[in-house]
């Protein structure tokens, strides 16, 4: 019997995963990272795909991960590469503090450091297999769960694994589609602190800059012109001139794309303090993360249609970080 754990090949489908002709802002990029861009899936997925001879440019099997592609080519992945999602384990030694719970919905303030859900590089002690131990009706092993994904159950937005706060988990396929619905619709309230270098020029403002995936750094996104609509809100309630120079913001997402508020405020010189991926890599002691903390939700409850709100209070590590800085004067 295969294992399926490992990707396997397959007949092609009736119709194409992805048929795409090469636009020119992927002109000489390499096919597997196009592939794994268009099809949302790991280089590794990517290359895997190459390898069982399911991606195929203008007519010709492609034999290399390397070649490049040129403007007008058509790509054609012939079958979804992302893997099989690996059975998730139910975990209870991860610590949740649930601060909401009925029998719609979640309301968990994430600490710094926990990975929300299993990705490459963490397949254990996400905050989903917590999530699983606790509450059976999220254990997608089991016949009787259908709330969301198969590795992300229940769930409806996430936050970085640096970043602290506030996220709601459905526990029922109805309260999933709803919350799902609010977040499309932009009438989930999310309220974050960050903590940025420098004083931004504006008191307040709106930065409304797309979001892509870098082409330099699959790690990083960035602001491209072929991103997708991205706006945050933020205002600025206080500075500091010691011993860094720093301001303190309230951000207010309008939309939540990957690194969102990170990548904003870098776009506009001012990135979120301790932020080694966007940030500058300056001394910060006492600080091992991005200070950023999601402290306020809200949203329309599915079972209730009533409006419900929760705050989350700032860290001890970030509140020790605010007490070391100097107001700035006048």
């Amino acid at each position: 019997m295969p294992d399926p754990t490992e990707p396997q090949s397959a007949d092609p489908p009736d119709a194409p995963h992805v048929r795409a002709v090469t636009p020119d802002v992927l002109a000489g990029e390499r096919v597997d990272r196009a592939v794994a861009r268009l099809s949302d899936c790991t280089r590794s997925e990517a290359s895997d795909a190459i390898t069982r001879g399911d991606v195929v440019v203008s007519d010709r099997v492609v034999t290399k991960p390397s070649q490049r592609l040129e403007v007008g080519d058509e790509l054609v992945v012939l079958v979804d590469p992302r893997r099989t999602p690996q059975p998730l384990a139910p975990d209870p030694a991860v610590e949740l503090h649930v601060v909401f719970e009925d029998e719609d919905l979640i309301v968990v303030d994430k600490p710094a450091g926990l990975v929300v859900h299993p990705g490459p590089g963490h397949d254990a002690s996400t905050l989903v297999h917590g999530l699983a131990a606790r509450y059976p009706e999220l254990d997608p092993n089991s016949w009787a769960s259908a709330v969301g994904e198969p590795d992300r159950p229940g769930l409806v937005h996430r936050l970085d694994r640096g970043t602290s706060g506030l996220l709601v988990v459905a526990r029922t396929p109805e309260a999933h589609a709803d919350l799902v619905a609010q977040l499309a619709a932009h009438r989930v309230g999310r309220v974050y602190t960050a903590l940025v270098w420098g004083h931004p020029e504006h008191a307040h403002g709106v930065i409304d800059a797309p979001i892509g995936r870098s082409r330099r750094n699959p790690l990083r996104m960035t602001v491209a012109v072929d991103g997708r609509d991205s706006r945050t809100h933020y205002q600025v309630d206080g500075g500091f001139d010691d011993p860094w120079r720093s301001a303190l913001l309230t951000c207010r997402l309008e939309t939540g794309r990957t690194h969102q508020i990170r990548v904003h405020l870098d776009s506009i010189g001012h990135p979120v303090v301790g932020d080694d991926l966007y940030g500058p890599r300056r001394p910060t002691p006492g600080l091992d993360r991005p200070f950023l903390h999601a402290r306020h939700l809200e949203f329309i409850h599915p079972g209730s249609g009533e409006t419900v709100a929760f705050d989350s209070p700032l860290p001890q590590d970030l509140e020790q970080v605010l007490a070391r800085l100097s107001p700035q004067p006048g």
